[in-house]
């Protein structure tokens, strides 16, 4: 117990530390998706780093943190940059294939694949008929679809590019926690220990070993995906096949990121009148590329987490709805804290 002196100062003591706690989490909350996602990439990297590279240059922290973080900006920023190129040139492309249309009017006829589609080609056939008989009406429909893809342009030249700025920040932070990640390491075993002992340790080795699991799994599978579909395309033959690869790579981690792709691709195959090809795309993204996301994923999670499929199908599905991309580790983390909390406990109270 404290006496009547001692009170009011350790309340004091408590309530700046309270306020300092808060402090900190509000100056890093607009960032704190990408502070997160450094420590992800940085876990998981860090025994490449300290028993690979970190040896192999004589201990010296910053060269080596340096060239790591220069590999991340090779196999991380690099290909987004390429990525986003490639779409504002098709973009480019596209544009250009549809001024004639705005400019000279749409032909009296559509095109014999769009008028063909199965349960909508005849209505297609009447509305074009309707619109390419009377400009007026065609610029009333152009009018009316240029305010929303003005907005959509926008928001997604917003959305590229805060996910660059967010990259760039992750790789930013991720340069200095390797180069202290030794201190940062000690620094976060003493705080477990302090915090919980032994069982503290135990918990910071699951949250490591889950990270990476989830981590194995989101990216072997997204490798698996963008290397399937390209070998789809090429057989296929669909233009800029590795380019498709890639998108589907980084699309995969979203749950309708490759069947944009594969759908996409396969539509343009109908549109050029190759409907068996179109078709073959179609049920290789279904059974093959999207299976793999199905099947495969939770298995790597799990076998790399050492937990239940159950858990981590759980994990990433609440922990998205909550938390956001972060939630993809985060919620499978924190899953596999309490799942490991319950069992110490009711081991300890089943031997007591």
């Amino acid at each position: 117990m404290f006496n009547s002196e001692e009170n009011p100062k350790r309340l004091a003591q408590i309530a700046l530390v309270i306020l300092l706690i808060v402090g900190c989490i509000a100056v890093l909350w607009p960032m704190i998706g990408a502070v997160l996602f450094a420590f992800v990439v940085w876990i998981c990297t860090w025994p490449l780093y300290s028993e690979q590279l970190l040896p192999r240059l004589g201990g010296r922290n910053t060269l080596a943190a340096t060239l790591m973080t220069t590999l991340l900006v090779l196999v991380m920023l690099l290909p987004m940059i390429f990525l986003a190129g490639s779409l504002a040139s098709s973009a480019d492309k596209l544009i250009d294939f549809a001024r004639p249309y705005v400019e000279q009017g749409l032909p009296l006829d559509p095109p014999a694949w769009l008028s063909g589609l199965p349960f909508f080609g005849v209505e297609i056939d009447t509305f074009w008929h309707q619109i390419a008989s009377n400009r007026a009406e065609l610029n009333a429909l152009l009018k009316q679809l240029v305010v929303p893809l003005r907005q959509f342009g926008l928001a997604l030249g917003g959305i590229a590019a805060n996910g660059l700025l967010q990259v760039a920040l992750v790789i930013f932070v991720v340069f200095f926690l390797y180069r202290d990640g030794a201190k940062v390491v000690h620094s976060l075993y003493v705080a477990a220990h302090k915090l919980g002992g032994e069982l503290g340790e135990e918990m910071l080795d699951k949250a490591r070993g889950t990270v990476v699991g989830v981590m194995l799994g989101i990216v072997g599978t997204a490798a698996a995906q963008g290397t399937v579909a390209m070998i789809g395309f090429l057989i296929a033959g669909v233009p800029a096949a590795v380019l498709l690869g890639f998108a589907t790579f980084f699309l995969s981690m979203i749950p309708i990121g490759p069947p944009l792709i594969w759908g996409g691709a396969a539509a343009w195959l109908y549109s050029q009148g190759l409907t068996g090809w179109a078709i073959f795309v179609v049920l290789y993204g279904l059974f093959i590329i999207s299976s793999i996301d199905n099947f495969v994923k939770p298995v790597l999670m799990a076998r790399g987490a050492g937990i239940s499929i159950l858990l981590i199908a759980l994990g990433v599905l609440g922990g998205v709805l909550v938390f956001g991309f972060i939630g993809i580790f985060l919620g499978p983390v924190l899953l596999a804290l309490g799942h490991m909390l319950f069992g110490r406990w009711t081991r300890e109270d089943i031997s007591a």
